[in-house]
């Protein structure tokens, strides 16, 4: 990790970051951009090639089937498509998930969509083939439904990233309160569109507040999350998402239904080794690895929080030189020194996050945890800006303000060449 001005970084590499800090203590839901009308929890993601797919998903009554057909076509022009969505059930309810997967898009392109007879002209973004430009995205987790929550969504949102990847914990339902998931995704498609007009995407991974019973449950133990997220989840509730020529993002379950050790090590193994010549390799995960607030080290008869993942996940970290891991689960900001072996080291792995969306704790000083650079007692999200094989990432609070700032560059050399 490299040292560089704040105040430089802030005023000329981050453009889209330039009026972050709003001179406002707080935001409120009558200052978010209102989403265009039509079903509430409409959101987007993606199952496949975020270059050239889009996934159109919305939870309604099956009534409105007939409404499900969706026209789109690039902004620019007039041809368009059509697509039917597919209905599957939105379990404990008697609603139905609308789900409709657009394919042969053209990468780094403006598309616009209309669903069925609503006249309502919705507006996404692919992911460009090739990083030519800056990229950016945001990253959090620990969500709910309050209103921190809703406060951190217009603040990121107005950061016009690509796209929003939540590690773990987006609603709290548990797995058994299908109206609170619900009404996660009405405040997502509410508040997550940016200044432009343009819905962001979302990407997750898998959290102990997505599974009843929360550890070493099965897929039935997650009905909710899986019926939205089971199109990149469909057999394994981790897996990898290639973006382009340039990023990969490596989604894991910290041992909710996935165990640690065993298939998920091994799949991980494979995965960071066959994505080497990546120029920007990413991994996120719900538990910490190294956490902020709970303790690492465990009591008789029971594991310190993230004690598997610095047996099984660190050292793989390590070895294929992985570029940043986003943790969540502990509701506080930290960044972490680069580590190997838990131990301060230039060459290291920088693990960041702790997932305070809108959930929130009092983190501990880096006194008590030398591994700690930095924390904060605040709700926030991350951005992070791709420039080349660098990365910036700003830790934003919810008022706007900035907590941190850092950088990384690639310490795979086989990728150059």
């Amino acid at each position: 990790m490299s040292a560089f001005s704040r105040r430089g970084f802030l005023s000329s590499s981050l453009g889209g970051l330039a009026a972050l800090s709003l001179g406002r203590e707080s935001f409120s839901a009558e200052d978010a951009p209102v989403g265009p009308k039509g079903p509430e929890s409409l959101f987007l993601t993606w199952q496949r090639d975020p270059t050239t797919t889009m996934t159109i998903q919305w939870v309604g009554p099956p009534e409105a089937a007939a409404k499900s057909s969706i026209r789109f076509a690039p902004v620019a022009l007039q041809e368009w498509k059509s697509e039917v969505a597919q209905l599957r059930p939105f379990p404990d309810t008697d609603l139905q998930v609308h789900r409709c997967e657009l394919s042969g898009l053209a990468p780094g392109t403006e598309y616009k969509f209309q669903l069925g007879e609503v006249s309502t002209v919705y507006r996404f973004r692919t992911m460009p083939a090739r990083a030519t430009d800056v990229i950016q995205f945001v990253s959090g987790g620990d969500c709910g439904v309050n209103a921190h929550a809703v406060g951190t969504n217009i603040i990121a949102a107005k950061q016009e990233p690509r796209f929003a990847l939540i590690g773990g914990d987006l609603a709290y339902d548990n797995g058994k309160s299908p109206q609170t998931f619900l009404n996660f995704l009405q405040n997502y498609s509410r508040h997550m569109v940016d200044p432009l007009g343009r819905l962001i995407p979302m990407l997750s991974c898998i959290g102990n507040h997505e599974v009843n019973g929360g550890y070493k449950g099965t897929r039935e133990k997650s009905p909710h999350y899986l019926s939205v997220f089971d199109g990149l989840f469909a057999e394994q509730t981790y897996g990898v998402l290639d973006i382009g020529d340039y990023l990969s993002l490596v989604l894991l379950d910290t041992g909710h239904i996935a165990p640690i050790g065993g298939e998920q090590t091994s799949w991980l193994e494979k995965t960071l080794a066959d994505r080497q010549e990546r120029p920007h390799l990413i991994v996120a995960n719900h538990v910490p690895a190294y956490p902020s607030y709970r303790s690492p080290e465990g009591k008789t008869g029971s594991l310190g929080t993230g004690e598997e993942n610095r047996k099984y996940w660190s050292p793989l970290f390590e070895k294929f030189k992985v570029d940043l891991v986003l943790e969540h689960h502990d509701h506080t900001f930290k960044r972490t020194h680069p580590l190997t072996g838990g131990l301060k080291d230039k060459n290291g792995v920088l693990y960041l996050g702790d997932g305070s969306w809108g959930m929130l704790r009092a983190p501990k000083k880096p006194e008590e945890r030398p591994y700690l650079a930095a924390v904060s007692q605040a709700y926030h999200m991350s951005v992070h800006r791709l420039e080349g094989e660098q990365r910036f990432h700003v830790a934003l609070e919810e008022s706007g303000k900035v907590a941190d700032v850092c950088m990384t560059t690639s310490k795979r050399p086989s990728r150059r060449g």
